[in-house]
């Protein structure tokens, strides 16, 4: 069984991969000309309004996605009753948004946040539209209809949205964005799934699928509550404009720290779910995936943490310089963030749903601690220090739990990543001293760091033979051979 996993595993993080990475592509296209086409206050705009969607889309989920893939044999009945929960749900959620908005608006200060509010909101009835078609194909592991929709979208969703912003629509092109990027793949994954629901509500299966979903929904409920916080403050204690270089700093650094887990997370799930009666199979699983998402990780973030300066203003011009003080301290806790989803699903998978949303509880209560001190002892910048310190304290419970319930001792897993972090801090330590030194023009300062770090990073690999190294070349192997069959065959 585990073999024909690993095969799954391979074929999914690929197609997941070449999705993820399409995507970020896109997405580096979108960011360089839509900075150039809109300003901060339009990001700031959207931005404040995250945390309402981002709350009211974890109401409609609920816990259940996870609770289906979670469950060995979904039935009809359980997949109906959840479908028409959630379209039940999300007319409610509308209505509580359409009538907050004018009070949302207030708050901020901004009248134009109603309108747009109660426009995003319809994406509500796609989101709980197309919930159940998703799960189900990333339940049968069928990640390549996923990942071609899902790079079709962005292409469509980012050419309209340049069109509206190239003519003027301002704020307006993002909510266009975001309709559009929901939209797509709930009609696509309709027609593609044959799945239909039936009319159908048993008690019986909400029940069951709720004695999971119910912590799983609190959990995420929490987890989103958490990292929208600071959208929130920033929104009510400055101004749109601040918001913005917030947000675009923010969303620069998730996507650099969440590339590759992100595109692990959406296959390692439904295996851990496999695996969740074996923990010493859960257990390896996790360490190589820690590893190789370190050994990648890790450097990633020295790196943009260092080059911030001369890839801001390359990609978005120099419009955009306030936020790269904002993303250099957020590259420190994408170090921690990178390694959450590891822990965090595996914990999910074994059915430890309760454990999970008190433990969520607690970290959320005590960063939500970390950043309101911050801000109201150092301002902004005490606001993001706040933020670091949550995220590596949320890291740190997550691999406890993993210790207590899975078997992979905490302190093995801080010893097994810890080769890795201090190569890559001495080597960017090494970087920023000879930049300094040598007080280069800023893009020739940033190549010549880009260069010193990226050769000493590779030199150290193989010197030192870091384990992180050869399991990445492992976890590599499966891609490079199908790249050289399908030259070969050319």
């Amino acid at each position: 069984m585990i073999q024909g996993l690993k095969q799954k595993a391979t074929s999914g993080i690929l197609w997941t991969a070449l999705q993820k990475y399409s995507t970020m592509l896109i997405q580096f296209v979108s960011g360089i000309i839509l900075a150039r086409l809109l300003t901060p206050h339009d990001y700031g705009c959207i931005g404040m309004l995250m945390i309402f969607m981002l709350l009211a889309e974890s109401f409609i989920d609920g816990g259940f996605g996870s609770a289906l893939i979670q469950k060995k044999n979904p039935t009809q009945t359980d997949y109906s009753t959840i479908f028409f929960w959630n379209m039940g749900l999300s007319g409610v959620l509308y209505a509580v948004l359409y009538l907050a908005a004018p009070a949302i608006a207030r708050f901020y200060d901004i009248p134009l946040l109603s309108d747009i509010l109660r426009v995003q909101g319809l994406v509500l009835f796609v989101y709980a539209f197309n919930i159940v078609q998703r799960n189900q194909l990333q339940k049968q592991l069928n990640f390549k209809i996923l990942s071609i929709v899902t790079i079709l979208t962005s292409i469509t969703a980012l050419s309209v949205t340049i069109i509206m912003a190239y003519h003027g629509f301002g704020v307006w092109a993002l909510v266009a964005q975001n309709m559009l990027t929901a939209a797509i793949p709930a009609l696509v994954f309709w027609f593609y799934v044959k799945w239909r629901p039936q009319l159908v509500f048993s008690w019986q299966s909400f029940h069951e699928l709720f004695s999971f979903g119910f912590y799983m929904f609190l959990t995420n409920l929490l987890n989103q509550f958490g990292h929208q916080i600071q959208g929130l403050l920033i929104g009510k204690f400055y101004n749109a404009d601040t918001m913005g270089y917030y947000s675009k700093a923010n969303s620069t650094e998730r996507l650099a720290s969440t590339s590759i887990s992100k595109v692990m997370s959406q296959v390692t799930y439904p295996l851990y779910a496999e695996l969740q009666h074996d923990k010493t199979a859960l257990g390896d699983m996790i360490r190589k995936i820690t590893l190789t998402l370190s050994y990648v990780t890790f450097p990633l973030m020295f790196l943009l943490l260092l080059c911030a300066k001369p890839l801001f203003i390359l990609l978005y011009s120099d419009r955009w310089t306030d936020s790269v003080p904002y993303f250099q301290v957020l590259c420190i806790a994408g170090l921690a963030y990178s390694l959450q989803s590891v822990n965090y699903q595996s914990v999910a998978a074994i059915g430890k749903s309760r454990t999970m949303f008190v433990w969520t509880f607690v970290k959320r209560a005590v960063g939500i601690l970390f950043v309101v001190a911050g801000l109201m002892l150092d301002g902004m910048r005490g606001l993001l220090v706040g933020m670091v310190l949550n995220t590596w304290f949320s890291y740190f419970v997550n691999i406890w739990l993993v210790s207590k319930h899975i078997g992979y001792r905490w302190q093995k897993q801080l010893l097994d990543v810890s080769p890795v972090l201090l190569v890559s801090s001495a080597i960017a330590a090494f970087t920023y001293a000879i930049g300094t030194l040598c007080s280069l023009p800023l893009y020739a300062d940033g190549v010549l760091k880009f260069a010193i770090f990226v050769a000493l990073y590779a030199v150290c690999s193989v010197l030192f033979r870091l384990e992180a190294y050869q399991l990445f070349c492992e976890a590599a192997k499966p891609f490079t051979k199908k790249i050289k069959l399908k030259i070969q065959k050319k």
